[in-house]
C-alpha cells in the first residue's frame, strides 16, 4: 500500500508539514536527474543563487512496472558518469529554481503532486499499468520521465481528481458490491474486509456491509502504518495484516522503511518470493477449477437426464396423438415414471417423437462423455493441488540461488505459459503455451493460421482444429523420440476449442492429427485446409 490512495492521503500533508518545518517558505525546486533505469532523484534546497544551495531534501522514485515507491534519503551521492540531467524546463531559461508552494493528494487517486512557482506541477503518477513522474504547467503536460507512456501525454491535471458517488444509494444500487464504489481500496484492504466478513459469520445484510465499510474507512482514514509480509514478500499497510514485522507512527518513515526493505531482498529473495507466489496463484486457480467443475457435475445431476427423458418420451409415444402431417408440440408433459410425477419435455417442432428421442439419446452419449471427461479433470486438478502444495513446500526448505534454480528448472516452474515471438524478432508472431517441455503454437487470425501451418509446422507435429467451426489452427511440435503426452494434446485441443467458434459450448470436438496429413490446394481462402485423416477428441473449451 505504498503508493495506494489512502497512504498518499497521509504523506501528502505529512510531507508538507515537514517541509515547512524545516525550510520554511523558502523551499526551492533544484534539478532532477537519473543514473539508474526507471529511477530518478530531485533535489529541493534553499537556494544561495542560481547554482548554490544548501540543506539538501532529496525524493528518490522507483517507477518499475512490477515496483514503484518513494523514498526520502539524508543524502543521495550523484554519480560522475551515466547521470543524466531531467525536467530542466520546470527551471526554465532564466535558471531561477522556483519555489515550492505545496504538496497534494488528489481525491480517489494515486497520484502525489508537488506544486511550484510559474504554475509548474510534478506529479507522481501511481495508477495503471505503468508508473511515471509527469510535469504540468497550468493543465498541459510539458514532460514525462518515461516517454513511451505516449497516453500520458493527454493527462490534465483538472481531471486527476475522479468524484465517485459512495454514499448507502450507490451501494444498493452497485448490488452491495463495495469494490465498485470503493476502487481506491486496493488488495490489502479488500483482504482484510474479506477476512472480517467471514469472521462475523458472513454478512447478508447490506447495513452491515455497509457498517464494515465505515470501519474499514475509519481506518485506513485514521491509521497506523505497518512493515508486514504479505504474499511472501515485504509490503506496506495501513491494516493490521500479514505477518507484522514494525509498526510505525509517520508516513514518512513507513514509506522510507518499506522501500528500504522491498528493494534490500536479495536476488535469491526475490527469486524464490516469485516462485512461491506463482504456485500460490496456480494453486488458486486450480481450487476454482475443481469448484466450477464440480458445480457442473452437480447441475448435472438435478432434474432427469437426458437419457431418461429419452426413455420417458419412448415410454409414452402410445399416448401422443398421431396427426398425419402436423408438427410436434413445443413442449409437452408426460408421467415421469423414474420419480412418479409429472415432467415437461421441450421438443423440436420439426422432429416427430420419435426423432425427439432419438436426438435425447444422442444428447446422453455426449452428456456421459462430458461427465467422464470432467471427472477426470477434478481427479487431474487435485493431483495438481498436492503437486503445488509439495513443490511450495520443497522451495521454502531451499537456502541457495543455485539450489533454487536448479529445482525451477527441473520442475519447469517457469515454463507453464509464455509468448512467442517470431525467430530474430522481439514481438509476439503466434500464441505459445508451454507443457511439460513440449511447445504448443497458436495461430492468431486466418492469414497467420497459414503462416503457421504451412511455414512453421514439421510434417511430424501435432496439428490440432476445433471441428466444422473457424478457429485458430494449432501445432504441438514435435520432440524427436518421444511420443506425445495425452495431457499435453488435451490441453492443446482445449485451447483449439477456445480459440474457436465454439469457445462458449460446453463440449467441443477437435480434429488432432499429424501435419503432414494437412493439405492447402491453390485456390482455397485464408486459413483453409484439407484434412486426410484424422482423429477427433472432445474436450470443454479453456483458455490460458
Amino acid at each position: 500500500m505504498h503508493t495506494n490512495y489512502y497512504f498518499l492521503r497521509q504523506l501528502a500533508p505529512a510531507l508538507k508539514t515537514y517541509l515547512q518545518g524545516n525550510f520554511g517558505q523558502d523551499l526551492r525546486y533544484m534539478e532532477c536527474y537519473s543514473q539508474d533505469r526507471d529511477e530518478l532523484v530531485l533535489v529541493f534546497a534553499q537556494a544561495r543563487g542560481k547554482l548554490n544551495y544548501y540543506k539538501p531534501f532529496y525524493i528518490k522514485a522507483t517507477l518499475k512496472p512490477d515496483f514503484s515507491g518513494l523514498l526520502f534519503p539524508e543524502k543521495v551521492q550523484r554519480a560522475r558518469l551515466n547521470s543524466v540531467n531531467l525536467f530542466e524546463s520546470v527551471i526554465g531559461i532564466s535558471g531561477e529554481p522556483p519555489r515550492v508552494l505545496g504538496i497534494r493528494s488528489f481525491l480517489n487517486e494515486r497520484c502525489l503532486a508537488i506544486e511550484l512557482e510559474n504554475d509548474f506541477t510534478l506529479v507522481f503518477k501511481f495508477f495503471g499499468n505503468r508508473p511515471n513522474l509527469v510535469a504540468f504547467q497550468g493543465n498541459t503536460v510539458t514532460e514525462l520521465f518515461n516517454h513511451k507512456l505516449v497516453a500520458d501525454e493527454q493527462l490534465r491535471l483538472d481531471a486527476l481528481d475522479r468524484p465517485i458517488d459512495q454514499s448507502y444509494a450507490a451501494f444498493e444500487r452497485a448490488g452491495y458490491d463495495h469494490r465498485k464504489l470503493f476502487p481506491t481500496f486496493g488488495k490489502l484492504a479488500n483482504e482484510w474486509f474479506a477476512h472480517e466478513e467471514q469472521k462475523r459469520g458472513g454478512l447478508a445484510s447490506g447495513p452491515d456491509k455497509w457498517a464494515l465499510i465505515q470501519e474499514l474507512l475509519q481506518r485506513l482514514e485514521h491509521p497506523r502504518f505497518y512493515l508486514t509480509r504479505q504474499h511472501h514478500k515485504p509490503a506496506l499497510s495501513l491494516l493490521p495484516v500479514g505477518e507484522i514485522q514494525r509498526e510505525f507512527d509517520e508516513p514518512i518513515e513507513a514509506a522510507n522503511r518499506s522501500y528500504i526493505a522491498y528493494n534490500g531482498l536479495t536476488t535469491f529473495e526475490q527469486e524464490k518470493a516469485g516462485l512461491l507466489r506463482l504456485l500460490d496463484k496456480r494453486r488458486k486457480r486450480a481450487e476454482a477449477q475443481i469448484e466450477a467443475t464440480l458445480q457442473r457435475l452437480i447441475s448435472r445431476e438435478e432434474g432427469a437426464s437426458h437419457e431418461e427423458i429419452g426413455h420417458i418420451l419412448m415410454a409414452n409415444l402410445h399416448a401422443i396423438e398421431p396427426v398425419p402431417g402436423a408438427r410436434s408440440p413445443e413442449r409437452l408433459t408426460l408421467f415421469d415414471f423414474y420419480r412418479n410425477e409429472p415432467i415437461t419435455v421441450k421438443l423440436k417442432p420439426d422432429l416427430s417423437p420419435q426423432k425427439n428421442a432419438e436426438n435425447f439419446y444422442r444428447k446422453a452419449k455426449n452428456e456421459k462423455i462430458e461427465e467422464e471427461y470432467l471427472t477426470n479433470q477434478v481427479a487431474a486438478r487435485e493431483a495438481d493441488l498436492l503437486r503445488f502444495q509439495q513443490q511450495t513446500k520443497d522451495l521454502e526448505a531451499i537456502q541457495t540461488l543455485k539450489d533454487l534454480r536448479r529445482y525451477s528448472k527441473q520442475h519447469n516452474l517457469l515454463t507453464e505459459s509464455n509468448e512467442g515471438t517470431a525467430p530474430g524478432e522481439g514481438t509476439p508472431l503466434f500464441k505459445e503455451v508451454v507443457i511439460d517441455n513440449f511447445r504448443i503454437l497458436i495461430g492468431r487470425n486466418a492469414k497467420n493460421n497459414d503462416l503457421l501451418t504451412q511455414k512453421y509446422a514439421h510434417k511430424e507435429d501435432l496439428w490440432l482444429h476445433a471441428r466444422d467451426v473457424a478457429g485458430s489452427h494449432v501445432i504441438i511440435k514435435y520432440k524427436a523420440g518421444q511420443t506425445f503426452p495425452k495431457n499435453v494434446i488435451e490441453r492443446a485441443a482445449e485451447l483449439a476449442a477456445w480459440y474457436s467458434k465454439r469457445r462458449t459450448d460446453s463440449l467441443c470436438p477437435v480434429t488432432v492429427t499429424p501435419k503432414k496429413f494437412i493439405r492447402k490446394p491453390k485456390g482455397l481462402a485464408e486459413g483453409q485446409v484439407i484434412v486426410e485423416k484424422e482423429d477427433v477428441v472432445m474436450v470443454v473449451p479453456k483458455g490460458e
